[in-house]
């Protein structure tokens, strides 16, 4: 009963804490705070923005994910390891750091097109401010989301009634059209569900690009409404928070749904591989411009874009500065002070989690119950909820001094912490409950019938067995947690900035050579944890690291 009530205090108060707040004073009618925002105009216009980007980038996410998915798995292609790693690191780049990254890309003061002799006239218009910036950025980051949700479904396809059908002399266009897709529906469509959620919660990208312009979706607009302050302020963000996790959580509910319906696993046998002939080094040219074009120039513009004296100025020989990052390293206080709270945070919260899901998946798995279902469940609402959502529901549980401690975490890096451990709890709990079903019981039954005591099995069997797999989580939740914004643009305050909210800040202030020093950095940090973490997978069951199989 104490995980259960840990996971209650975790995932669960956060939520119940905003939806009493938002309907605090509802029986005022038309005069309460909710009724006023269901008839304010900006409610509904970010409400459309929200739906309008998030469905396009679905579908960019969709063409893009699906397609790569299908032609990387089903395909004699070579390199398949590195194309899957290539495509997924857009997925771990920060969306405030690939919207700089494109920013920089594209526009007049692009260091990169004015090295190249293509940069547009000064004066120009940057044509990312828009709503069709948005959708572009949204779906090149959500699109590695749908990759995975198809590209595991391919993976289990039953291959002998491909192979079957190969027999009876099917081509391969008859054999996708008419086995693989159908197969893969459910995939399809979970993927997209949960690209829909991602995109509609997504914070960096429409704060960087549409703020400038104008351009509102629900979060951006809590985000406005968190700094006008006022005193009905709290009551307003709460009730469009109930608006925007009321239509994340059917998302969640339509992915739930149809990956449920995925558990179709073949037998055995050749894994699917057809033959590209002599189209296989025209089609490994074209994805390579694809990985060329998504990540990266994006990465090479942020590269030139540090090493100028100034933005605007062109990028030559002559005046390759490396200023930002010795400012960075050696003056910056704000740098290191970011860097130091993003890795104490992501560290504890990765640490934490780790020793808590140990227990929470072995509980989960040997003693299944109903109760337990519903708490599997349960486990998913905080990370599917948009992070401002959590933020303000964090603000709302810890406005005022713990009731027994008497401690105040509003404005601490305490909330931030709490707020890393209830998004990022099903993180680290998936690998490890993943490991866990796979795990033997017979281990533990025959060290039972030797006289073992429970403390004993658990040292000398279970955790040796799971210990991997809570390191691959911890992994995971570091590697997300560090960079994290949409969570921490909410709760930070002065001292206590992270690495995103710095990026974040330093973009919208002007200094962005700075930004783009430390969004370098960032992305070779990201780099090189992906690896590690591809090392690690090596040694784990299937299913534990997201992008290996």
């Amino acid at each position: 009963m104490g995980l259960l009530f840990i996971v209650f205090l975790v995932n669960v108060l956060p939520s119940l804490r905003l939806l009493g707040e938002a309907l605090a004073d509802i029986v005022a009618g038309e005069k309460s705070s909710f009724w006023k925002v269901l008839r304010s105009s900006a409610t509904w216009q970010a409400t459309w923005h929200s739906l309008y980007t998030s469905v396009l980038a679905t579908l960019l996410a969709l063409v893009l994910g699906a397609g790569l998915a299908f032609f990387i798995a089903l395909t004699n292609i070579r390199g398949k390891s590195f194309w899957v790693f290539m495509f997924m690191l857009p997925m771990m780049i920060p969306p405030q750091v690939t919207a700089l990254s494109w920013l920089q890309l594209m526009g007049p003061g692009s260091a990169l097109l004015q090295l190249l002799g293509i940069a547009p006239g000064l004066g120009s218009p940057q044509p990312l401010y828009s709503a069709w910036g948005i959708v572009l950025l949204m779906g090149i980051q959500h699109a590695p989301l749908v990759f995975l949700s198809v590209r595991t479904n391919l993976l289990v396809l039953p291959k002998e009634l491909v192979e079957a059908a190969r027999l009876s002399g099917a081509s391969q266009l008859r054999i996708m059209l008419d086995m693989i897709f159908p197969l893969c529906k459910n995939g399809i469509l979970a993927g997209a569900a949960i690209a829909f959620v991602s995109a509609l919660g997504n914070f960096g990208i429409p704060a960087m690009l549409g703020i400038p312009a104008s351009y509102y979706v629900l979060p951006t607009l809590i985000y406005q409404k968190m700094a006008d302050f006022g005193p009905l302020m709290l009551n307003e963000v709460s009730s469009l928070s109930v608006i925007v996790g009321a239509i994340a959580m059917s998302g969640v509910w339509v992915q739930h749904r149809f990956q449920s319906r995925m558990a179709l696993v073949g037998m055995p046998g050749k894994p699917l591989a057809f033959d590209l002939g002599k189209a296989r080094i025209g089609c490994e040219m074209a994805l390579g411009l694809i990985i060329t074009l998504i990540l990266v120039l994006p990465i090479l513009a942020l590269g030139a874009s540090s090493l100028v004296p100034a933005i605007g100025v062109s990028l030559g020989y002559d005046n390759i500065s490396f200023s930002a990052y010795a400012h960075m390293l050696a003056r910056q206080g704000a740098t290191w002070r970011a860097f130091e709270n993003s890795m104490l945070l992501s560290l504890s919260a990765a640490f934490i989690l780790a020793c808590l899901v140990l227990p929470l998946a072995y509980v989960t798995v040997r003693r299944p119950r109903r109760l337990y279902a519903f708490v599997l469940m349960l486990l998913d609402v905080p990370y599917a909820l948009p992070g401002v959502v959590l933020a303000i529901a964090c603000i709302l549980l810890f406005a005022k001094p713990l009731p027994v401690l008497q401690i105040s975490l509003y404005g601490s890096l305490g909330i931030i912490l709490f707020a890393y451990l209830s998004r990022f709890l099903t993180v680290s709990f998936k690998p490890v409950h993943a490991s866990m079903l796979q795990l033997d019981g017979a281990l533990e039954e025959a060290a039972q019938l030797c006289g073992a005591s429970m403390v004993r099995r658990w040292r000398d069997i279970v955790f040796p067995l799971l210990a991997p797999a809570a390191f691959a989580g911890f992994l995971l939740v570091f590697l997300i947690a560090v960079n994290e914004l949409t969570v921490s643009a909410l709760l930070w305050s002065a001292g206590n900035e992270t690495l995103g909210v710095l990026v974040f800040n330093l973009e919208d202030g002007g200094e962005t050579v700075l930004a783009s020093a430390i969004s370098v950095l960032i992305i070779m940090m990201i780099a090189l944890l992906m690896l590690a973490l591809g090392i690690v997978g090596r040694n784990l069951p299937k299913g534990v690291i997201p992008w290996r199989n």
